[in-house]
């Protein structure tokens, strides 16, 4: 059995400790308020923020930034298990080949990005249910059982004669820390949490090193900092790093100093129900988001499970090894139930076919299902937040061993999505009018499919029209 971890952390260091244990995590960012969680839960306890253990501190944070996620995927998987109506599913290469052998087929879309235009698409049509189910009739996805997948939460912080430090933020106060460690021993207190969202349960526990630090130079200590590599960690040292000529010994676990340790992360996960060996999933292959030629990613770029190109029946390579998804999000008149206008977003100039505008959407990671990789995705890329829309068909480009699934959703009746552009990927999220739609530059595959998404959205319109009133 496979589990996918779910790290609710952007720290590059946690990621490299999980994937050389053999572990590629799913990464999302939690963003929790640290300060705000530290003092509600000290005047809960009438105490003031200062007078909070450190131990208790690093594990109040790892709990809300694992919690945190846990609500978002919760939303997600609710949302995905409420969606109605059909699944659409068309298979352009079986139109194309009816007329063409199969070489003839490739070659005639190996030139353009998903353009079947002119094509009679072969479609059926099944119970969005039967869409995300395997062979058995079983529903497939994040909500389909109890083991897994999990989320892990982090946090740490180094206390040095009995003060805590945090990240130093500036050269000004990085330097003075460092001239602090300097021939000093402190100690690294890392909190863990992990959640699993199939069963529920959740475990907790922290990680404690003692660190010795070598007597540094002035020359050091000022080339170090101006590295800028203690500017933004906790106590302003890395091991693994440029920091680590530094360290003379660590008493306790050396995975903890760096962020996340493996040993207490295996108990933990066995707390909730899962084998440490089930997360094993790392191959080793990486991919540039940009090149479908490339074997190597751009440092930057976060590899995670489901990322991948897959070279297609259709004489293309896609993104995703699971397929794509994405969502095609309509507001409503209140009064006439007619469609006013979607979200759409304006991909960046980076991105394929860059300029253009599609709907938010990207690879399904590993463990989801269309569904659910479509909700998530909007929400990452475009703040469609899942409890605020209701699914009501899609839409299935099948291309045999590749697929993009178009998931159409409302705002649900006395809800508002407010549209972000959340990450890079994006030069803006807006609502668009409807009628507006084909004067944008449409992403190709955009193009060719809304004038049947448009179609489609008005009979949905239709269907649902009495919830309005």
């Amino acid at each position: 059995m496979s589990v996918s971890l779910i790290l609710a952390s952007q720290s590059p260091s946690r990621q490299r400790v999980l994937v050389d244990a053999g572990i590629r995590p799913v990464i999302r960012v939690s963003h929790v308020d640290e300060d705000a969680v530290v003092a509600e839960e000290a005047a809960k306890r009438h105490v003031s923020v200062d007078e909070l253990p450190i131990a208790d501190r690093v594990q109040i944070l790892a709990k809300a930034k694992a919690e945190s996620v846990a609500r978002a995927y919760r939303a997600v998987m609710q949302t995905a298990m409420e969606a109605r109506g059909d699944c659409v599913v068309g298979r352009p290469l079986d139109g194309v080949i009816h007329s063409k052998n199969v070489e003839n087929a490739r070659e005639q879309t190996s030139a353009i990005t998903r353009d079947f235009s002119g094509v009679d698409v072969p479609k059926t049509s099944e119970p969005i249910a039967a869409s995300v189910a395997n062979a058995a009739g079983e529903r497939q996805g994040l909500a389909s059982g109890d083991g897994g997948p999990l989320i892990i939460g982090c946090d740490s912080m180094f206390l040095l004669h009995g003060e805590a430090l945090g990240k130093p933020h500036n050269a000004e106060v990085a330097r003075e820390r460092v001239h602090e460690l300097s021939g000093n021993t402190g100690e690294l207190y890392t909190g863990h949490c992990v959640i699993n969202l199939g069963n529920g349960e959740v475990a907790q526990g922290v990680s404690r090193a003692t660190v010795h630090f070598a007597q540094m130079s002035d020359e050091e200590i000022d080339a170090y900092v101006a590295s800028g590599e203690p500017l933004e960690v906790a106590g302003s040292f890395t091991l693994e790093g440029l920091g680590g000529a530094f360290i003379e010994r660590i008493d306790g676990d050396p995975s903890g100093i760096i962020g996340l340790s493996l040993p207490l992360a295996r108990t933990l996960v066995n707390r909730v129900g899962v084998e440490w060996t089930d997360l094993w999933n790392e191959t080793g292959q990486h991919f540039d988001i940009d090149d479908p030629a490339s074997t190597v990613a751009p440092k930057e770029n976060v590899h995670q499970p489901g990322d991948g190109w897959v070279q297609c029946n259709c004489g293309r390579a896609h993104w995703g090894l699971n397929g794509a998804a994405g969502v095609l999000l309509a507001r409503r008149d209140a009064q006439t139930g007619l469609v006013t206008d979607i979200v759409m977003q304006h991909r960046a100039a980076w991105s394929a076919e860059g300029g253009t505008w599609g709907i938010p959407g990207g690879a399904i990671a590993d463990g989801e299902n269309a569904i659910e990789g479509a909700l998530r995705e909007s929400y990452e890329e475009a703040n469609i937040t899942p409890e605020d829309i209701e699914v009501v068909g899609s839409y299935r480009e099948d291309h045999g061993n590749w697929a993009y699934t178009t998931v159409f959703a409302f705002e649900k009746p006395g809800h508002t999505v407010i549209p972000a552009a959340n990450d890079d990927e994006s030069m803006e999220i807006a609502w668009v009018p409807i009628d507006d739609v084909p004067n944008r530059k449409l992403l190709t595959a955009m193009k060719t499919d809304w004038p049947h998404f448009a179609k489609r959205l008005e009979q949905l319109a239709e269907e649902h029209a009495s919830e309005l009133l």
